[in-house]
């Protein structure tokens, strides 16, 4: 059954009134609060088919109704405001045009900016190294102390990685080292580079003089770069949200944060019967599963699909989905700008 343009005002108007006082919706705010010039009995009725289609749940607790996830995903692909204000913008074009730094800190610094401004958690997705082998590594050494070390895959990407030794390291040593690895690693899929890494242990220690901080420094940044690049931030704000003060709603995000193979199946859209999924004009992804929302929207670094990220919000499904999709729709444009 189709929705009605009534049905659409009164959908779109509880899904504002909830996502701003997170109480129950009843027919009497409509009327009162967004004039909606329909009677309070019409309202009741639409209200009711809108639920009876899935659209609105009734908490058993309350006469009011909230949306349910596919009212939520209704709303998003149909009803966003399709921009952002002029200052936000400026603002944030401001703090782009005096950044320096590479795609990774750019992507980080960005997540910041989305959490202080949407109170809730961001975070990056970065691409997926399963399918992807170790074309090179470079070693550059700032110090007797401090190297910076850049692995390249077969796709393009770059992983930087700075390796902090506790006594000083000769050149020659990270040399010796660096093109033992490239002789010995290159075409490995980058999963198994840890365990291939050991397998060169013999080799590495016969011909290095400073060969265990230079094995361990390799191998702590093999493992980081083999397991899903992802990072969060402003997970802290969850904690001030009131659906999250139900101590199972709490362990259930908990759980998301901490299980990065669930995030990757979710934002991918390898989902199940239980998962919701919208997409905006614009591209902008959600996915909604039980009471957590991921908005996330891809940063095209290249042609290559593979070599993608992704900037994410994630939070109760009651959030500000117009300023959410609107801030991550111009927040990657700029950061795709600036690197491409």
């Amino acid at each position: 059954m189709a929705l009605t343009q009534r049905m659409v005002e009164i959908l779109k108007a509880i899904v504002d009134e909830f996502v701003a006082t997170a109480e129950p919706v009843g027919s009497k705010t409509l009327v009162e609060k967004y004039d909606l010039p329909y009677s309070s009995a019409t309202i009741r009725n639409d209200m009711a088919t809108l639920e009876s289609l899935g659209y609105l749940e009734k908490p058993h607790t309350s006469a009011g109704r909230i949306p349910s996830n596919k009212g939520y995903q209704y709303y998003c692909e149909h009803l966003l405001k399709k921009d952002m204000d002029d200052e936000v913008k400026y603002a944030l074009a401001n703090i782009f045009d005096k950044r320096s730094a590479n795609i990774e800190d750019a992507i980080k610094e960005s997540c910041r900016i989305v959490s202080e401004m949407t109170n809730l958690a961001s975070g990056m997705l970065g691409p997926d190294a399963k399918n992807q082998t170790l074309e090179h590594i470079k070693v550059f050494q700032i110090d007797p102390k401090t190297a910076v070390c850049i692995f390249i895959t077969n796709t393009g990407y770059t992983e930087n990685k700075t390796f902090n030794f506790q006594d000083a390291v000769t050149i020659e040593d990270i040399e010796t080292c660096t093109d033992i690895l490239n002789d010995r690693l290159k075409g490995t899929p980058i999963h198994d580079l840890p365990e291939k890494l050991e397998s060169l242990r013999p080799i590495l220690t016969k011909s290095v003089q400073r060969f265990e901080m230079l094995y361990n420094a390799f191998a702590g940044a093999f493992v980081k770069f083999a397991s899903e690049t992802i990072y969060f931030d402003g997970t802290t704000n969850m904690m001030y949200q009131p659906e999250y003060a139900d101590v199972e709603k709490l362990k259930q995000l908990t759980k998301f944060f901490d299980d990065s193979k669930l995030f990757r199946s979710l934002v991918d859209k390898q989902t199940g019967s239980n998962e919701v999924v919208a997409v905006t004009p614009k591209g902008t992804e959600l996915v909604w599963k039980d009471d957590i929302a991921i908005v996330s929207s891809e940063i095209k670094i290249s042609d290559n699909p593979d070599e993608n990220a992704r900037l994410m919000v994630v939070g109760p499904r009651r959030m500000e989905y117009s300023r959410v999709v609107n801030l991550l729709d111009f927040i990657c444009k700029e950061i795709e700008d600036m690197f491409n």
